[in-house]
């Protein structure tokens, strides 16, 4: 069961015309809807409604209240659990909300119109679906067919004129064949055409999901079991068809395809997006952080060869890369000031002890080297180095180290083969290795 538990400050509006209101069901699992004007950098929040003990809320709308695309968040994590409504600023808006139905919505033309457009098109490619799936040649069964999907799209069209719908129900226009297409030209052609409706310049198409929904689908979903090569290809159509004019939103989009390959653990996809595409996309849009963030990815992604760092001690001056007396390295980075890192060194020490082909490598971050000093006299096996300056070292930014410790396991040669996000890995890991 999800509940909200985020609070606002709430500023009442000093005069209404129209309203959002929905009932969720079942009501004991929701508390508050939570309103957000949606924009193409991201949601601005407008208000919320408290549901009663029926699940119904409403939100008084008032002229500041612009037309556009609008989110309702109605759980947490908000990003998981919202949906994207139209606002033209004339018409309420009315909705049912379950899980297990989505969203209904009982009010405003725009919403009820955009839903019954995606109904009946569903409808019209199941048709077409058991068409093809019967592999019988039938030329006028395939006209009807098709004379079905351009008559339905040409009608919601004429129906969504002057409508803010209409961007959307444009964009989405399926490919329609002129005449009889057997089932490999059918679905070759498809894939041509499926984002070439859509004006990626568009504000209202921004501001939704439609965009990421499209491009995601276009890249996972048009072919099964899509190899590497296929992949790139698709990332390659999308930056296409996206063009050169719409530099924030490709980036965004981009930017996108890059963090859900790198939730798949696909390093070469995420870091061919960089190479190709994201990277100089980002220095052309000043976006630094983005920059910052795929190059550190790409420096540790596993198979490539780790940073190198200087290793300073009183004894001696080496570096990462000049060490070679194992088989293994285990790069630790730490700080003294971690209760994290003070809790899981001891076990990495207890882990590693008769492990003789693996020498670790101690990264400490730190703003002095008073309580370092201290704590290092406890790992005489490791190998330790300090980075001063802490989060300010360029080191945190070169391997993208957002919080300690953290881990990494590379090969003689000082190649990353893996990186273990908690001890509990690290230690599967480390015992399988042979």
């Amino acid at each position: 069961m999800k509940r909200l538990i985020l609070t606002f400050i709430v500023l009442p509006f000093l005069s209404y015309s129209q309203s959002v209101s929905g009932t969720f069901s079942p009501s004991e699992d929701f508390t508050y809807a939570f309103l957000y004007k949606a924009t193409p950098e991201g949601a601005d929040y407008v208000n919320r409604g408290k549901l009663d003990s029926l699940g119904h809320f409403e939100i008084p709308l008032n002229e500041t209240v612009t037309p556009g695309i609008y989110k309702i968040v109605y759980a947490i994590p908000p990003e998981e659990n919202n949906f994207d409504f139209i606002y033209d600023g004339k018409e309420s808006v009315d909705f049912n909300f379950s899980y297990k139905n989505g969203v209904e919505f009982k009010s405003s033309d725009e919403n009820k119109l955009w839903n019954s457009y995606l109904k009946s098109m569903d409808m019209v490619n199941i048709t077409i679906s058991n068409y093809y799936s019967k592999d019988v040649k039938d030329e006028e069964g395939f006209r009807a067919i098709f004379k079905t999907l351009s008559d339905t799209q040409k009608g919601y069209e004429e129906l969504a004129n002057d409508k803010l719908v209409s961007a959307f129900i444009l964009a989405n226009k399926p490919y329609i064949p002129l005449e009889y297409e057997d089932i490999t030209t059918y679905s070759n052609k498809l894939k041509n055409h499926y984002l070439n409706q859509i004006d990626f310049n568009n504000y209202l198409l921004q501001s939704s999901s439609f965009l990421v929904d499209r491009i995601t689908a276009y890249v996972f979903n048009m072919e099964q079991n899509p190899s590497n090569e296929t992949f790139k290809t698709h990332v390659d159509d999308v930056a296409s068809a996206i063009g050169n004019d719409a530099s924030e939103i490709k980036t965004t989009l981009l930017e996108v395809l890059w963090q859900r390959f790198v939730s798949l653990e696909n390093h070469e996809l995420a870091n061919y997006i960089t190479d190709n595409h994201l990277l100089k996309l980002a220095n052309d849009t000043g976006n630094k952080v983005l920059a910052e963030t795929i190059t550190s990815y790409k420096n540790t992604s596993v198979g490539t060869k780790s940073p190198n760092f200087e290793i300073s001690s009183i004894e001696s001056t080496t570096d990462l890369h000049s060490l070679d007396s194992s088989e293994y390295y285990l790069l630790v980075f730490w700080s003294s000031g971690c209760g994290h890192c003070l809790n899981e060194l001891p076990k990495v020490k207890e882990l590693v002890d008769n492990k003789t082909n693996i020498q670790v490598v101690a990264f400490g971050l730190e703003n002095d080297s008073i309580d370092w000093t201290k704590e290092i006299q406890k790992y005489p096996d490791f190998t330790h180095t300090i980075g001063l300056g802490k989060w300010d070292n360029p080191i945190v930014k070169t391997y993208g180290i957002a919080a300690t410790p953290m881990y990494f396991l590379l090969s003689k040669d000082k190649i990353i083969m893996a990186k273990p996000y908690a001890f509990e890995d690290l230690e599967i890991l480390l015992n399988n290795l042979k």
